[in-house]
């Protein structure tokens, strides 16, 4: 989880190769012809690239500033008192280091949603009328709905080229594109598809975990033998559930009205009015053993890793165009699935062009945990599961999960034993060096996890406490690689070129797991792949941005609030993208990740901007394709009528470029939250 966490100033390795002089530690080596001041560069871009600011000032000057970063977060003091960071000569206060954790953000949920929201009744075409009648709290009247909606983003919706239909009809932001005359939703009858993505949440179901009327038999015979002492083995008979006759009923051996979520071969065999797909096989009613259970075979392969909140599902899109083999969904906790929330089960769908796709779980106890595994083993399409033993924030930590699992041996065995038991796919963990920053724990626990059933482990070379404040101990993980064998283990940290991967394979380690290094440069897998450095253009950037954006708006929905979404995670890959320093600026390649980039001006205006560490400047990147300030005429690449990343950030805002950013939009900034969203899982 914590692979999507904000980096913090790291050692760094870089200053002892330069070129030219001797760079600060820790800055990335750019030539210096493209270096400039803070001063310069924000003139630079507020010019709009037409003239450029003299260089009187040269770069590296003790004077110049030139590598200043922006304000300073305020730390936390030790008694709870919000402190500024001092000024030069007084004599700084004793302070409490935040170590990376940005706890000063605020947590800002819009409101607008439910005013002047129209009935889904309405939206959907629904023939029958609103199940809540007049106590319904949205809105029945479409004249007046449309009196208030904002006006359209674009001239063509994604959904309805895409699928034939835009199930959101009239409140859609492109609503143009498919609404008649009269307003009725057009349909393109020879084009209409269902969407493509796996892994959705039946409403059925949903109601049944609300209700708690499922029953987790595996789990609980499971977690008794674990109770005893007892290591989960195969169970001697089969394992086909009892439903009962009437839905809710009581068993007639059980005092509760839980209900068997029932198997796909079982239900089949059990109701007989079941539609199934293809031939029944003896896999769909009988258990495979432990030694007969799928493997999982991905050495070499290159592993995207589940990031939190930028991990979603139109990012994993746009690594897999680029060559990453293995995908993970975003960390989901057990408890919220177990409890059917709409929101959690979204961190779970999967797209087609994901061939090998896992997803990841969080908790802190062997029943849910393991309950959660059978739910999933029996509803959702996955080729692996994988345990979030890495997790770092307080959050998950003080309440026993991710990295505290780590000093649980005893509940660990329990969860990995148990989960491997109730799942037919392979199980694997993730895992840190250790919890302290010099006591590491990983090499004593990869034993214990091959011989409790793990398939793979995937090892962070850092500790909790470290956050990102080292780099990767990929000598440790060296060590690690003889402890694990023969389970394969696969290496973690501090990738950001092909390079570096090289390196980190000749550890020994089975494969390379990705993460932040695809944040700032998704292209890495076709770099890794290509063995190359690939110069890619601001106009190939800016074309992922695209792609990024019409996968979101699938995802998440063409109306206001998914709108809103999509501009909302894509600010957050943004501010990982300015990170990113063009290979023909630097000075020596390659750019290593904890190397920040000072400020310097591209060899374009759009190379300049999004290389900006400012929000109000990503939001202006929709303003550079404008024909003319105002007119809200795309040109370009979006000249062909493709909906352009620009119209995301006109929600709340005005489109005219010139036009000044509302207060709506100078609050909205990047957090560390879950793509999951608010409240709805689309």
């Amino acid at each position: 989880m914590a692979e999507g966490a904000a980096e913090a100033p790291a050692e760094s390795g870089g200053g002892s190769d330069s070129g030219a002089g001797a760079p600060e530690r820790g800055v990335a080596p750019i030539k210096p012809q493209y270096l400039t001041t803070k001063e310069q560069f924000h003139e630079f871009l507020e010019a709009k690239g037409q003239e450029k600011p003299s260089q009187e000032i040269k770069a590296g000057d003790p004077g110049s500033n030139d590598l200043a970063e922006p304000e300073a977060k305020r730390i936390r003091l030790e008694d709870g008192q919000t402190g500024e960071v001092a000024e030069p000569g007084e004599q700084p206060q004793a302070q409490k280091r935040a170590r990376g954790q940005n706890k000063g953000r605020p947590h800002m949920k819009p409101t607008h949603y439910d005013k002047n929201r129209l009935c889904p009744s309405l939206v959907q075409d629904s023939a029958a009328k609103c199940f809540f009648g007049d106590r319904c709290r949205f809105l029945h009247d479409v004249g007046l709905y449309l009196e208030t909606k904002p006006s359209d983003l674009g001239p063509r919706c994604v959904l309805f080229e895409t699928f034939g239909r835009c199930p959101y009809g009239v409140t859609c932001r492109f609503a143009g594109a498919h609404l008649g005359p009269e307003g009725q939703n057009l349909v393109q009858e020879e084009r209409v598809q269902a969407p493509p993505v796996r892994n959705g949440l039946d409403k059925a179901l949903q109601q049944q975990l609300r209700k708690r009327k499922v029953r987790f038999e595996r789990a609980e015979q499971a977690l008794r033998q674990l109770s005893k002492g007892h290591v989960p083995g195969p169970s001697p008979e089969a394992t086909v559930p009892e439903v009962s006759g009437a839905e809710g009923a009581p068993r007639q051996d059980s005092g509760d009205t839980q209900q068997a979520v029932p198997e796909p071969g079982a239900e089949a065999l059990a109701l007989g009015s079941v539609r199934t797909c293809g031939p029944l096989t003896d896999e769909d009613i009988v258990r495979l053993r432990p030694c007969e259970k799928r493997k999982l075979d991905i050495s070499g392969k290159l592993y995207l890793a589940p990031l939190t909140t930028c991990g979603n599902l139109p990012f994993r899109r746009i690594c897999k165009r680029f060559g990453a083999d293995v995908t993970c969904g975003e960390m989901a906790v057990c408890t919220n699935l177990l409890q059917g929330q709409t929101s959690e089960w979204a961190l779970l769908r999967r797209h087609p062009c994901e061939d090998i796709f896992g997803v990841q779980l969080e908790g802190a106890f062997p029943d849910t945990m393991t309950k959660c595994a059978e739910l999933l083993n029996r509803t959702i399409e996955v080729d692996f599961v994988d345990i979030n033993v890495g997790c770092p924030i307080d959050l998950v930590y003080k309440k026993g999960g991710g990295c505290a699992l780590m000093n649980r041996a005893a509940k660990f065995q329990q969860i990995v034993r148990g989960m491997n038991q109730v799942l037919d796919v392979p199980l694997t963990v993730k895992i840190r060096t250790g919890v302290q920053e010099r006591v590491n724990l990983a090499h004593r626990l990869l034993p214990e996890l091959r011989d409790w059933g793990a398939a793979l482990v995937t090892l962070h070379g850092r500790s909790r406490e470290q956050r990102y404040t080292k780099l990767a101990d990929w000598e440790y993980i060296a060590q690690c690689v003889t402890a694990a064998s023969p389970m394969p283990l696969f290496g973690n940290g501090d990738v950001l070129s092909y390079e570096d991967a090289n390196r980190a394979m000749q550890t020994g380690v089975a494969g390379v797991m990705i993460a932040r290094g695809a944040l700032l440069k998704p292209w890495l897998f076709t770099e890794i792949k290509e063995q190359r450095h690939w110069d890619i253009s601001s106009s190939e950037r800016m074309a992922i941005l695209q792609d990024f954006t019409r996968y979101g708006l699938e995802h998440w929905g063409s109306d206001t609030q998914g709108v809103e979404k999509t501009r909302r995670f894509l600010l957050e890959w943004l501010s990982f993208l300015c990170r990113y320093v063009p290979v023909g600026l630097l000075e020596r390649l390659p750019q290593r990740i904890n190397e920040r980039p000072p400020y310097y001006l591209g060899r374009d205006y759009l190379e300049t901007l999004m290389a900006s560490q400012k929000a109000a400047d990503w939001i202006r990147i929709r303003c550079q394709e404008s024909e003319a300030p105002g007119c809200g005429r795309p040109r370009g690449p979006w000249a062909a009528g493709l909906t352009p990343p620009c119209a995301l950030f006109t929600v709340r805002c005005c489109w005219d470029p010139c036009h000044p950013i509302s207060s709506f939009c100078r609050s909205i900034r990047p957090t560390r939250t879950s793509s999951r969203g608010w409240g709805r899982g689309v």
